[in-house]
């Protein structure tokens, strides 16, 4: 059976731009009868970056270190877009206005202004699909975790925990990057690069916060700047949230802490999503990213039951499902329900990507955060 090829353009050849390319490569991989992508055009300043993706894509057509380049290609249906967040809302308003369909990295512009153009460009052009990366959803766990929560099992929510903790950062040698500098990453700091990750399902559950208490910190200063001396950290190391939602159900209120650490102690990337409620409680975390934890609530004394979920992802894999699932499996299934919305199956799909909807709120989030940290009080959303 012949499938059509949806051909991609990189843009940002790095870390997740090579995960793009690497899952793209295995796609048959999946068991799906849809569309295929392929990476067809790449483009980054560092031409050095495009041997690995030349040697693994005998599709690329296009190589470029000037992305309006790529945007021309009439063969390009579709972008994938990794950049530092001050370049987010050029390159993701210009993608969407050349008519291409937008996977782009968190958070979709380095402030709300910037959120918002990108948003009213989206709107602008109504037959682009735009979305934001976040794979950890996609473990098949917390899937399963998501499945669970739709039942109802969990009760009244009595609270949520859901955070991203990293622990690199706790070398204080290492070099300083783009994503300790407000001018690149934004006032945000470890908010805007790992907070999106943390609302993904909450948002999906219905869970946005009414109101928003912060605890900002700046843990690390300064760092060398790779040429003998030091330069300024000027972003926040770690951010604790404590919010004020309701259940889409009920309507009742409830506690949701959102945690984003780039310096935890004990955690090299770990995520995790936590659920507490009057009839029943469950947690996942992608350090033992196996194994759903749940508790049913009898009264008395109460014990987690531990479930191995084994490989059972949302779109069947050759993988045997005894065996474990890692973090570029999430990354090709996240990429897989790009592929579904693009193609028009969207709804066939049992979770979808990141709207653009959705990270307006974390920037009306994160916004409020800012000046509740500045203040001291909790502030209204």
């Amino acid at each position: 059976m012949h499938r059509r090829r949806v051909r991609f353009g990189v843009i940002g050849l790095g870390l997740m731009g090579r995960e793009f390319g690497s899952s793209v490569a295995r796609w048959c991989h999946l068991i799906d009868d849809g569309p295929v992508p392929v990476v067809a055009a790449i483009c980054d300043r560092n031409r050095q970056a495009w041997d690995w993706f030349t040697e693994s894509h005998p599709d690329i057509r296009v190589k470029t270190d000037d992305y309006r380049e790529l945007l021309a290609a009439r063969e390009i249906e579709a972008v994938y877009c990794a950049v530092p967040h001050d370049l987010h809302e050029q390159l993701y308003t210009d993608i969407v206005r050349s008519g291409k369909h937008l996977l782009g990295e968190k958070p979709f512009g380095i402030d709300k202004a910037a959120n918002a153009r990108i948003l009213e460009a989206i709107r602008e052009n109504p037959g682009v699909v735009a979305r934001c990366s976040s794979e950890f959803p996609y473990f098949p766990a917390c899937q399963r975790l998501i499945r669970w929560l739709r039942t109802g099992a969990c009760g009244r929510i009595i609270e949520v925990r859901t955070g991203f903790h990293h622990s690199s950062d706790l070398d204080l040698d290492k070099p300083i990057n783009w994503k300790r500098t407000v001018e690149r990453n934004g006032e945000y700091g470890c908010l805007g690069d790992l907070g999106m990750h943390t609302l993904h399902v909450p948002f999906r559950m219905g869970w946005r916060p009414r109101s928003v208490y912060a605890d900002l910190q700046k843990v690390v200063t300064s760092r060398p700047d790779g040429k003998g001396g030091t330069a300024p950290c000027t972003t926040w190391d770690n951010a604790v949230l404590t919010c004020r939602c309701a259940d889409s159900k009920s309507g009742a209120e409830f506690s949701m802490v959102v945690e984003t650490k780039r310096m935890a102690p004990g955690a090299t990337n770990s995520w995790f999503l936590e659920v507490y409620g009057t009839a029943g409680s469950a947690r996942f975390s992608t350090h033992n990213p196996k194994c759903l934890e749940l508790l049913s609530t009898s009264g008395g004394e109460q014990g987690w039951t531990s479930v191995a979920t084994g490989s059972q992802s949302a779109v069947p894999s050759i993988t045997g499902g005894i065996f474990e699932f890692g973090f570029s499996d999430a990354v090709q299934q996240m990429i897989m329900a790009f592929m579904y919305e693009i193609s028009g199956r969207g709804p066939a799909h049992p979770f979808g990507t990141v709207t653009p909807e959705e990270t307006a709120w974390s920037h009306e989030l994160f916004t409020a955060a800012l000046q509740s940290h500045r203040t001291g009080q909790r502030l209204p959303l």
